[in-house]
C-alpha cells in the first residue's frame, strides 16, 4: 500500500487502513485479499456493516472499474447474509464520496443498512454506539449467513412494498 492517496492524505491516519492492517479493532464479517468487510461501530440499524478494499482510495472515483465491481459484488453478497441474520425486511445501500455527500471517513466504503418494518415511516434512524460484543455477535451471526449461502444461493427475501 503506497504511503499516501493520490489526494495526498496520510494513510497511516486513516481509520479504514488502520482496521484493513489490523492496527486497529473492528467486528470483521469478511475478509480476502483486496476487501474487509466489518460492523459498522456507529450503526444506523442491528447489522448495519461497511463493505471497503483494502487498498486506500479516497473515493469511488480513483477505483479501476474491475475493483468497483469486485466491492459491489461482495456488497450484494453481504447484504443478502445480513438481511436474513438479523431478520430484516429490507435495507439500504449507501456509498458516498466527498465530504459534501456526506462522507464521513475519506476511504471508500459502502454502507449496507438492514432495514425493518416496525421503524418509523419517513425518518432515516439515528446512530449510536454499539459494544464491540454486540458487533462481534451479529458479525458472527451474519459470516454463518454468509457461509450458508455459498452452500445454498437460492436466498430469498420478503419484501412488503410500502406505497405512503
Amino acid at each position: 500500500m503506497d504511503a499516501t492517496s493520490s489526494k495526498g492524505m496520510d494513510e497511516s491516519a486513516c481509520v479504514f487502513c488502520l482496521i484493513a492492517e489490523g492496527k486497529r479493532e473492528a467486528a470483521v464479517v469478511y475478509e480476502d485479499d483486496s476487501m474487509m468487510v466489518f460492523m459498522d461501530k456507529y450503526p444506523i440499524s442491528n447489522g448495519h456493516t461497511l463493505v471497503i478494499p483494502k487498498k486506500h482510495y479516497t473515493t469511488i472515483l480513483e477505483m479501476e472499474s474491475k475493483d468497483v465491481c469486485m466491492l459491489f459484488t461482495l456488497a450484494h453478497r453481504i447484504a443478502k447474509a445480513a438481511v436474513v441474520a438479523v431478520d430484516a425486511q429490507g435495507f439500504s445501500i449507501a456509498q458516498n464520496n466527498g465530504k459534501v455527500a456526506h462522507q464521513v471517513v475519506p476511504h471508500v466504503h459502502v454502507h449496507i443498512v438492514p432495514r425493518s418494518i416496525n421503524e418509523e415511516r419517513g425518518k432515516w434512524p439515528s446512530r449510536r454506539t454499539a459494544t464491540m460484543e454486540e458487533l462481534r455477535s451479529i458479525a458472527g451471526k451474519i459470516r454463518q449467513h454468509l457461509l450458508n449461502d455459498n452452500n445454498n444461493s437460492a436466498t430469498t427475501m420478503d419484501v412488503e412494498l410500502i406505497t405512503d
